[in-house]
This record gives structure tokens, sequence and C-alpha cells, in this order.
């Protein structure tokens, strides 16, 4: 396919041609192709329109919110009721699943979402990102609790969208992962990075290295392992890159190759981990391993955890198949 103006809207009704669903999930795809680009343009904005102050307000995890986390989470719920094809959302800002359906029917997709990740960067115009998951809904029922909780390998489409020097979302629909970079000029995403595929092998690393004290065994010997270079067991070097913004660092490591961890630790023993399972670690599992790539817990694949509650958070380590299956190894052999 000639990628010079193939639109997002075009590819992925092209990869979605043969299946039943195919017109309803592109429509879906496509709002929130709209919301990601009206978010684009608030946080292009900034300073001048004082989007990026802290408000006293905190979400479900007890952060702080940003004037731009609840503007883009209004945004997003906005796009979906407008599609008539959400019954069910859930959103990091909101403290639980929100039902969308009405009497006029059951709508057949359920989003999960994180409508503005890193906002800690928005203060010092670093990069930040979208990040969102689309499971099958119930069919001519209403959702229940249950619904919401599906396995990583239920989704049928998943992306971010990274707003960086360009704005560029990164989707897969089953049909491996592909990038569209924003025509700010056309309003519209272009295909720009088709079927991208990680490296196998890589010699970077993404980790959070100020909790190294509060990793188990496994991750230290790794990391340390990473550190030591050409002198020690891997002969080769490694380096270290870490924005705190999850889209960001895994956009990296699909568009370089490379490992991204955000590993169990003992800093906070109730917590498993940190992350999101259905609106960040799911999304990104399935978009790493669309990409030729693996994502795991450090115990067991990613995308085969059952959901136990709709903010579960867990540990997270994906991208280049070797370097994640080494890791794996390393935990199996401290169990």
């Amino acid at each position: 396919m000639n990628t010079a103006r193939v639109t997002l809207y075009q590819h992925v009704s092209l990869q979605l041609l043969a299946q039943s669903h195919g017109d309803k999930l592109t429509q879906l795809i496509a709002a929130i192709a709209d919301a990601t680009i009206e978010i684009a343009t608030l946080i292009a904005k900034g300073t001048a329109k004082e989007l990026n102050a802290k408000l006293t307000s905190q979400n479900v995890q007890g952060e702080l919110q940003m004037q731009l986390d609840v503007l883009s989470n209004t945004i997003f719920i906005d796009k979906l009721k407008e599609t008539n094809l959400v019954g069910g959302l859930v959103s990091e800002e909101i403290d639980d699943a929100l039902d969308l359906n009405t009497k006029n029917g059951y709508a057949p997709y359920i989003v999960n979402y994180d409508p503005l990740d890193g906002s800690s960067n928005i203060a010092v115009n670093g990069c930040i990102g979208s990040i969102f998951s689309i499971v099958n809904a119930p069919k001519n029922r209403a959702i229940a609790v249950a619904d919401y909780l599906q396995i990583g390998s239920d989704q049928i489409a998943a992306g971010y969208t990274l707003y960086g020097p360009s704005s560029m979302l990164v989707l897969t629909v089953g049909l491996g992962t592909h990038g569209y970079t924003l025509d700010r000029e056309a309003g519209e995403y272009l295909l720009t990075h088709p079927d991208i595929q990680i490296p196998e092998m890589t010699a970077e690393f993404s980790i959070n290295a100020s909790n190294e004290r509060f990793w188990e065994p496994p991750v230290q010997r790794y990391i340390a392992e990473c550190k030591a270079g050409s002198s020690g067991v891997r002969l080769r070097d490694f380096n270290m890159r870490w924005v705190a913004s999850m889209v960001a660092d895994v956009h990296r490591i699909l568009i370089r190759g490379g490992v991204y961890l955000y590993p169990k630790d003992n800093k906070l023993p109730l917590k498993a981990g940190r992350l999101r399972l259905l609106y960040e670690a799911n999304p990104m599992g399935f978009i790493v391993e669309q990409a030729g790539g693996m994502s795991s817990t450090g115990y067991q694949p990613l995308l085969a955890l059952i959901p136990s509650e709709i903010h579960q958070r867990v540990p997270v380590i994906l991208g280049s198949r070797e370097e994640v299956s080494l890791i794996e190894r390393y935990h199996k052999e401290c169990m």
C-alpha cells in the first residue's frame, strides 16, 4: 500500500473489511482519534490557557488531578457518547465504571482508557499521551461488573496517542501494530509507520532507577547485569532511558527496541504493581505483542492475567522478546 496519503480511517477500514463488526469498530476508533486530536489542540495551548494548573480534586488513585486531566476525560466521554457504540467505560479519572447504555438498546463495545498519561510531565512541557482499550460488550443485556473484567487477550483493539513534537497515534486491531502521525493542517491522522516490528535483541532499558532498593531480586539481577555492560555477563553495553510517561517510554521501545519495566516492589507492599491493568497494562501489552514483542508481569503472561477490579494495579514488563524472556526466567529461578 502507498502510505503517502492513507488516512487512519482508510487504513483501519481496509484492515477490518472482512469482519462483520468492521464498520462499527472503525467508527469507534475514528471517534477516539478525534478525541485525541482535540486533546492535542488543548495541550498545544498549554500555559497560555493555564491548563497545566493542579486542581484540589483527586482521582480514584489518590493523585491530584491536573486541569488537563479533567478536560481530557470529558472530551473522551463526549466523543464516546456521540457514537452510540459504547455501552460502558472505565477511566482512570472516574471512581466507578460508567454505563452509557440507554433505553434504545445495548451498545456493542466497552472502552477502557487513561485520558492523559504522564500528567507530571505537563508542568515541564514533557511528553504525555492517552491510552485506550476496546473489548466487546455483552449482547442484548445490561453490562455487569464482570463484563469490564476481561483478560487482555480478549481485546479487539488498543492504542495510544503520543503528544510530542508531532502527535502520533499507534494502534492495533489484532492485525499488527501501525503508527499514524497527525497532519495538523488537515486535522487527521496519516499512516506513517505501517507494520511496526520490535527488534528481538536490544541494548536499551527503561526503568525508574530511584526504586532500585525496593525491587525484587530478579529485577535487581537483570538491571545489575545491564549496567555492567560489556564487562559483565551480557557482553554488551546498555543505555537507560526514563521519561515517566508510559506512552513515551513504550513508544521509544516500539520504534528502537528495548524493554520497559515497572516491576513489583516492596515500596508499597499492599500494591502488587503500579500500573493499571485495564487501561494501561493490557492495551500496551496488546500493542507490543502485535509488534512482535512480549509482555509479562515477570511471573506470567500479562494478557492472561484475570482482572479482579477495574482499577487493579499490576507489575508490567514488556518489549523486545529476548529481554522479557530473560527477565521471566530470572523470576522463575527465584520462585
